[in-house]
């Protein structure tokens, strides 16, 4: 019984187990067809961001996503992708763990 306590604790601080929250931060120049292109890397693997959001301020568009779910491989190469996306400037990603 305690070994199956220790595995179950041990569970709670594995990073494998715990969803990855990702926010990915997006900075491009503001273009009617950036947008759709970000998303579609989502789309095309059958995620819907949690959240999405967007302004465009003179020439710069800034979009910011947050995806759950992710695995950190998954968001590296989703992150790769945004920036061969052309017309995108920077893409920043941040990792976070929900641990309930």
């Amino acid at each position: 019984m305690l070994s199956s306590v220790l595995s179950a604790a041990a569970a709670v601080f594995d990073h494998t187990v715990t969803p990855l929250s990702v926010s990915f931060s997006i900075r491009a120049l503001a273009e009617p067809g950036i947008m759709p292109r970000v998303l579609e890397l989502f789309a095309k693997r059958g995620l819907v961001p949690q959240r999405c959001n967007s302004a465009a301020a003179d020439t710069t568009l800034s979009i910011d996503v947050e995806m759950t779910g992710l695995d950190r491989e998954g968001a590296e190469y989703i992150a790769r992708c945004m920036r061969q996306i052309h017309g995108v400037e920077t893409v920043f990603t941040v990792e976070s763990r929900h641990v309930a």
